[in-house]
């Protein structure tokens, strides 16, 4: 089941030349409490003294109940709620492209507006069900600066960080799609609780390197685990990282999730060659500092992910190789048979391979889950759907384009 965007239609041509020709506003999403009381003071439309009340409301509004109007906000006055929707914005990017698998993994292509000189972009979110969770997999960056080379991501060159708002508008909007908010016929002060929800976790693990853009990130996390809003427990917030290593400290001190390690390789000619941030830093760099990350626990454990690429990383003997390098370290290996896309050169692993090599490492005590491979009807691998996107017909993306800068002051 797929959901496109039809640009030929005179309705849709419409609604997003009026979108491009209205005035960008602030939005509310994503700022810290502090951040949201000091705009509404600015635009002179709250008092200092209420605006600590304020807040509170508008945080409801935006992270229990999810809505995304200001006219929904029904216990604020109307003047102020037109006051709040002339100054400020707290709408849901727009859905290029959604698909759903047969498997029931789902998939979106998110559109957000232009920001300053840039034109708008696209990046892409995935909802993963499973028996007792949902996890969504949430982007950081518009493309990746990391050329790991295995992939679909990393050929795909860097246009910008996303903001704690964009990272935080995936989360919302896919909430909104799966019926993960209360409904208007649910009371006021209701909270929908854990073991209800659609989404449950959330992973760091979309387009770009998270700890590139750290503070937008941490903000948006915060936000997110905040118990008087979306409330995700930090447990259920996973980061996952290439090794950028003087983040990974900070990541744990300042943010308090839970971590995962795109690792790969377990020597440094070959993890060079996959994921070359290894040549600024190298696994010794990388493992101490996984040992020395905050709260690391057997109840805390760090998450190594290893992707399986056939006769390049899957024999025994670097089963053995990733065993000693982990030594001591509290710690789950995700083996993650490889999910091709076009273009590539490497191949998934034989399945009896895979199984033996995660025979290997769990009866040297480690747990090595081996990913179920999701959603590759719908392009799921990361970055894919947003290069299909790209494929469209020259003339359609030049339409929409000018459709989406008129009124932003590009050429």
């Amino acid at each position: 089941m797929t959901f496109s965007l039809d640009i030929t239609d005179s309705n849709t041509r419409a609604a997003l030349a009026s979108r491009a020709a209205a005035p960008q506003k602030a939005s509310l999403v994503g700022l810290s409490r502090a951040e949201m009381a000091e705009a509404l003071v600015a635009a002179g439309i709250v008092p200092e003294r209420q605006a600590r009340m304020r807040v509170q409301q508008l945080w409801h509004w935006l992270y229990v109940r999810g809505v995304s109007e200001f006219s929904q906000m029904f216990n604020i006055s109307k003047d102020l709620r037109t006051a709040l929707d002339q100054h400020f914005a707290i709408a849901r990017p727009e859905i290029v492209e959604e698909q759903i698998s047969a498997d029931g993994t789902r998939k979106w292509l998110f559109r957000f507006p232009a920001r300053g000189a840039g034109r708008p972009v696209e990046i892409e979110t995935v909802y993963i069900p499973e028996e007792g969770r949902g996890t969504l997999c949430i982007s950081s960056q518009v493309g990746c600066t990391l050329t790991c080379s295995f992939c679909h991501t990393g050929t795909q060159k860097l246009v910008r960080n996303l903001t704690a708002e964009e990272i935080l508008a995936q989360l919302l909007t896919a909430r909104d799609r799966l019926g993960d908010f209360p409904d208007r016929d649910t009371p006021a002060g209701a909270i929908v609780p854990a073991d209800g929800r659609k989404v449950s976790n959330i992973v760091m693990m979309g387009m770009g390197e998270p700890l590139y853009n750290f503070e937008a990130v941490k903000q948006a996390l915060l936000i997110a685990s905040d118990g008087d809003g979306l409330a995700l427990s930090k447990r259920r917030i996973t980061l996952s990282t290439s090794g950028v290593v003087p983040e990974i400290f900070r990541t744990g001190e300042e943010i308090g999730v839970m971590l995962a390690i795109s690792l790969h390789a377990s020597n440094d000619d070959l993890r060079d060659l996959l994921v070359p941030i290894n040549k600024k830093y190298p696994l010794k760099d990388l493992i101490d500092a996984c040992r020395k990350y905050p709260g690391l626990s057997n109840a805390r454990r760090i998450t190594f992910e290893y992707v399986m690429l056939k006769d390049v990383n899957d024999s025994l003997e670097d089963a053995k190789a990733l065993v000693h390098l982990l030594k001591g370290i509290p710690a789950k290996i995700n083996l993650i048979p490889f999910n091709p896309w076009p273009g590539t050169n490497y191949q998934c692993s034989d399945w009896e391979t895979i199984e033996k090599f995660a025979d290997f490492i769990n009866n040297a005590g480690y747990a090595s889950p081996i990913r179920t491979p999701r959603g590759r009807d719908i392009l799921a691998a990361c970055g894919q759907l947003k290069s299909e996107s790209e494929r469209l017909k020259k003339s359609e993306r030049l339409a929409l384009e000018a459709m989406m800068i008129a009124g932003h002051g590009e050429a």
